[in-house]
């Protein structure tokens, strides 16, 4: 028995009583909800949840957001939180979510797949609310991280296109009050030790956005603070956790521009940051990208580059 599972064990035993209702059910269940409740911003009634006819997992109607528990074989102790993207219309659960996980787990990372409330599914305070589910997850897994076998100092996140603006979001405005405490969790630091941002959305302002992700958090007629507000390239400081980018220069959907403009902003905040600018790839390929590419090595050296952000 490796030292991290006799932690487990012990901790296990004696935490188990004060951990949180959302935690308490993963014991049995390797998927749990966020909220013991209703989510903030709840109206009656809640989005009824879908799918998009599509081969892959494409989820729809959002009413209860979720995290799945993905273990390794033998865990390292680093956590990380895994956000598919799908432009806030839909969440990219098979290409961003379990097949992402699946690489992490084999490398011995623990990963969280986070399905998130879409904002246009009626929910108040609509551009808050991928930000709640997302800081929300954090707190919850540091807060279980005895029982999931991590170290909670060494929990990150992978976002994925908008999946990535909201990984990006949660790595400038970790501290933003964006709910009401609901239980002990919520004390819980919600900035993440790293964050992966994959073809990314960094900004939310035009040109260099994705127009469907902007009006899918903002609304179609979004004024210029509330663009800045959720464009997380304009928040970087000193603070903002070391970052690693993934992004094609042929991608169509999400202009590269976004993680160039990125990276520059890391560098003059001196955040520590790792670059792939890949020639081709185009977009949402997750880690599907064929052996001749040689982008399809990025999972590998992001699993190599975690643990130097964490030495």
């Amino acid at each position: 028995m490796t030292d991290i599972d006799r932690r487990t064990l012990i901790a296990l035993s004696l935490t188990a009583a004060t951990l949180p209702a959302t935690i308490a059910a993963a014991a049995e269940a390797e998927t749990f909800p966020l909220w013991p409740g209703r989510p903030p911003g709840a109206r009656a009634p809640l989005p009824t949840p879908g799918r998009k006819p599509t081969a892959e997992a494409r989820v729809t109607g959002v009413a209860r957001p979720t995290l799945a528990v993905r273990r390794p074989a033998k865990a390292n102790g680093i956590g990380v939180l895994v956000i598919p993207g799908g432009g806030y219309g839909f969440v990219s659960l098979d290409n961003e979510g379990n097949c992402v996980a699946d690489r992490l787990t084999a490398q011995g990372y623990t990963a969280f797949i986070l399905t998130y409330r879409l904002p246009a599914e009626g929910w108040d305070a609509q551009s808050d609310v991928p930000l709640q589910d997302a800081q929300r997850a954090m707190r919850l897994i540091r807060t279980g991280a005895a029982r999931f076998g991590i170290d909670p100092a060494k929990v990150g996140v992978l976002g994925f296109s908008a999946g990535g603006h909201l990984a990006a979001t949660l790595a400038t405005a970790y501290d933003e009050h964006v709910y009401t405490a609901v239980d002990a969790a919520d004390r819980q630091n919600a900035r993440p030790a790293f964050a992966g941002l994959m073809y990314a959305v960094t900004t939310l302002e035009l040109p260099d956005t994705h127009v469907g992700s902007r009006e899918n958090l903002l609304g179609k007629t979004a004024d210029d603070a509330a663009v800045l507000r959720r464009s997380p390239l304009r928040h970087i400081d000193a603070k903002t956790p070391p970052c690693f980018l993934v992004h094609a220069l042929d991608d169509d959907v999400v202009p590269a521009s976004c993680s160039l403009r990125w990276l520059d902003a890391c560098i003059a905040a001196k955040v520590p940051v790792e670059a792939q600018i890949l020639q081709s790839g185009g977009h949402g390929f997750g880690v599907q990208l064929p052996d001749t590419q040689p982008g399809s090595l990025w999972p590998e050296a992001f699993v190599r580059w975690v643990p130097r952000q964490l030495a």
